[in-house]
């Protein structure tokens, strides 16, 4: 029985309505998603981040890979931050306190959001645990990558670098 409850999220994810919409894709304009900071609250609007470069990651607490990428997220955070380049993390735990235990064995020195109702989600159409999408200053979608292995770390850091130095607001 453990071993089945253990798979239940990813038939959950499979059967999510978000997967109902088309994926978006490279240079579609990103979704101005309405979402709010884990801990207080505050609402904040992707649009709010124009002129930087965003890396947004959707993540779950019962998804390993997501439990990788945090480490890689909190690396490029710090090395990349002054620099120009936001991350956020955009959390789709059902329950607030499944995050908080994934965020006390994995912190985040990145911006960690809610998406309470999965709007943001589904304007995504998000597909996978983890689903990032790197945002230019423009609020183009210039990546979208599905999943983590620490091995891909090196080249999702060249393609924010590299976003960086060729696009402007």
């Amino acid at each position: 029985m453990l071993i089945k409850l253990r798979l239940l999220p990813y038939v959950l994810l499979a059967l999510a309505p978000w997967q109902q919409v088309a994926a978006l894709a490279v240079n579609d304009a990103a979704p101005n998603c309405a979402l709010s900071t884990i801990n207080s609250k505050q609402a904040l609007h992707l649009s709010d981040y124009r002129g930087k470069v965003v890396y947004v990651d959707f993540w779950a607490s019962w998804c390993g890979p997501c439990a990788k990428s945090f480490p890689f997220l909190n690396e490029l955070h710090q090395q990349l931050h002054a620099s120009g380049v936001e991350i956020i993390g955009v959390n789709l735990d059902e329950t607030p306190a499944d995050a908080d235990a994934f965020l006390a064995k994995y912190p985040a020195n990145f911006t960690i959001a809610t998406d309470n109702n999965q709007q943001c989600a589904q304007d995504f159409a998000v597909q996978a645990m983890p689903s990032s999408y790197l945002i230019d200053q423009k609020g183009q979608i210039h990546h979208v990558h599905l999943g983590f292995k620490a091995g891909e770390a090196a080249e999702l850091q060249a393609l924010v670098e590299k976003l960086l130095t060729t696009t402007k607001p």
